[in-house]
């Protein structure tokens, strides 16, 4: 057994597409872990999609063996994931570990998520190795960037080290490094077991195993544990480490990174953040624990409205490996039967529907993503996920919505076009800026606002790539809920009130909008026998109104002659019939229409 002191815990952060999961592979070969034969590129990334984005969605630990000197050291590698939708369960990894590698590109320089990562780094009192990657790539000025990693680091420039992730150039090096650099861990003599959940899934014959950093005491097999936080009773059935794959130990002992699989079938009652003690112990909950709270959501329908079972299953398969993923039957008059799902950005809702289409072979209809609202009324409030909850505009004291802030990193060229588009938003607040980079090929600006995290569900991703020539990146982290002016805007089609196509709007929008949404459905809905009205309101008032006219019958084409009363008598006949109609008719709206209608 190796002595904790030996024991060098850390992960590698950076931006999306600056080596992270390459330098992974590296480490593994270099300490032998997965022989040459069988690494191939981003090992660690599991998913399909991982290795096609190119992005860590799952994170991955991985326990290393290494000779540094005369001494063998065991190296514990999570390899996070790096986009601002999952920085809770990040923030709980970094909380696992002591050390972190801050990798920067050397073509690209620092870039917003750079920044997030590091910040969230800090927060946790990390050391940082500050690292520049893609050094084989012709052309590269390492001076700039390295001036710029050591103003932000604080690290003297001569202490950045250089590699190539690619090549392996400077990687042993590197992990020389992160020995010598990196705190071993610390524990408490005595006390008892004291593990933080940094991840989990769902395993069909282990139940949930859960990825834990031991902070004080050891576990074994078949020992009785507890998760303070959801107050649930397990036993650890079996417990190991990360080689990558899961291998059984018989003691998990304080500063070790493994697994304990307890043989629970519901992933929620082993929440990320949540500390396991030894059953009847009473120990003292790790700080941090938050419940992941989701900010985006959007309707999931089956095409084929038979299938609706089908999604329900895929969704509780799904959630088993990611408790932040909520949702609830949803019923859509144009759609069918379908849920109401919970994200935790537009990311995560992306990397969901993709997998149940393609894990699945589902084929989905999704609304248009949309934020939760705190409703006040009276001396309680709630939180409203969809606008078809929200109460009668007299029950409601006041509504707040959810803010963030975004940090905007560009070029310094594309400074000014980005600063006065963001000028021309409402409610966005300008924090302030600051420059980065010593020369002035690689010189950027970073912005800092705050603005309503609705703003970013339309077409802020495309805008601000569009502006900068796709040189621009942001990230973002929520603030607070603040109030808002808004209200429930209604489409009415035939008098009828039609929930799915309700939305939340600013009220100084609410005109604009409405008569965008009555015109779009004058030109998708297909023509009645009867007129039909299409109207936008707020509460009782009607801001805008559209028609489309009724289908011409021509009743008299069988006629012979002149017989103009006989005529009368069926024009007549009709105008009653199609007054009758637009009275009761119903007007069935085709689920292509709602969908295109529902697009921003």
């Amino acid at each position: 057994m190796v002595h904790k002191r030996n024991i060098r815990n850390f992960c590698i952060i950076s931006h999306i597409d600056h080596g992270k999961s390459t330098l992974a592979d590296r480490f593994l070969e270099i300490t032998n872990t997965v022989s040459k034969d069988k690494i191939e590129p981003q090992y660690l990334d599991r998913l399909p999609l991982e290795k096609e984005r190119g992005i860590t969605i799952k994170l991955q630990p991985v326990a290393m063996n290494y000779k540094c000197g005369e001494e063998n050291y065991v190296l514990n590698l999570i390899d996070t994931p790096g986009h601002v939708d999952f920085s809770y369960e990040v923030s709980r990894s970094l909380a696992a570990v002591e050390g972190a590698i801050l990798l920067v590109d050397a073509t690209q320089g620092i870039q917003a998520q750079t920044l997030a990562n590091f910040y969230l780094a800090k927060q946790q009192k990390l050391k940082i190795i500050p690292v520049i990657n893609k050094i084989d790539l012709p052309y590269v000025d390492l001076y700039p960037i390295k001036k710029e990693l050591s103003a932000l680091t604080n690290v003297p420039f001569e202490d950045i080290i250089s590699i190539s992730a690619k090549t392996g150039k400077g990687v042993k090096e590197l992990l020389d490094e992160v020995v010598r650099k990196v705190p071993a861990p610390q524990s408490t003599i005595g006390h008892s077991l004291s593990a933080l959940i940094f991840d989990s899934y769902f395993d069909e014959y282990r139940g949930v195993v859960a990825f834990a950093r031991i902070f004080n005491g050891s576990v074994r097999p078949n020992m009785k544990i507890e998760f303070i936080k959801t107050h649930t009773k397990s036993i650890s059935f079996e417990v190991g480490i990360f080689r990558p794959e899961l291998t059984k130990k018989d003691l998990l002992s304080a500063g070790e990174i493994g697994y304990i699989a307890t043989g629970l079938k519901d992933i929620n009652k082993c929440r990320v953040g949540d500390t396991i003690s030894l059953y009847g112990q009473q120990s003292k909950a790790l700080p941090g624990y938050q419940e992941p709270q989701p900010m985006v959501f959007a309707g999931i329908y089956p095409k084929d409205g038979e299938r609706q079972e089908k999604l329900r299953r895929a969704l509780e398969k799904l959630k088993l490996n990611d408790a932040s993923l909520m949702f609830e039957p949803e019923d859509s008059s144009a759609l069918g039967f379908g849920f109401r799902a919970g994200f935790l950005g537009l990311l995560h809702l992306d990397i969901t529907i993709e997998r149940l289409k393609r894990e699945y072979n589902l084929d989905l209809a999704i609304t248009a993503p949309s934020v939760s609202y705190k409703i006040f009324r009276g001396n309680r409030s709630e939180i409203v996920k969809s606008p078809s909850s929200f109460p009668e505009p007299s029950q409601i004291k006041k509504i707040e919505e959810p803010w963030v802030k975004i940090d905007i990193v560009c070029p310094q060229e594309y400074f000014g076009s980005l600063m006065g588009a963001l000028k021309n938003l409402k409610r966005v607040n300008f924090i302030s800026l600051e420059y980065i980079g010593v020369s002035q090929a690689l010189r950027r600006v970073v912005m800092h606002y705050e603005a309503p995290l609705s703003l970013l569900l339309v077409d802020f991703y495309d805008k601000i790539k569009a502006l900068s020539q796709g040189y621009a990146s942001y990230s973002y982290e929520f603030l607070d809920y603040r109030v808002a002016d808004v209200a429930r805007l209604d489409i009415l089609v035939a008098g009828d009130l039609v929930d799915q196509l309700a939305t939340i709007v600013y009220r100084d929008q609410a005109y604009f909008y409405g008569r965008r949404m009555v015109k779009k459905l004058k030109e998708l809905l297909p023509r009645q026998m009867f007129e039909i009205k299409i109207q936008a309101a707020i509460g009782g008032k009607i801001l805008a109104s559209e028609k489309i006219s009724a289908l011409r019958k021509n009743v008299t084409a069988k006629l012979y002659g002149g017989d103009v009363s006989r005529k009368n008598k069926l024009l007549k006949k009709q105008k009653k019939g199609k007054k009758r109609l637009a009275r009761f008719g119903k007007v069935s709206i085709p689920s292509k229409a709602y969908l295109a209608a529902m697009a921003k």
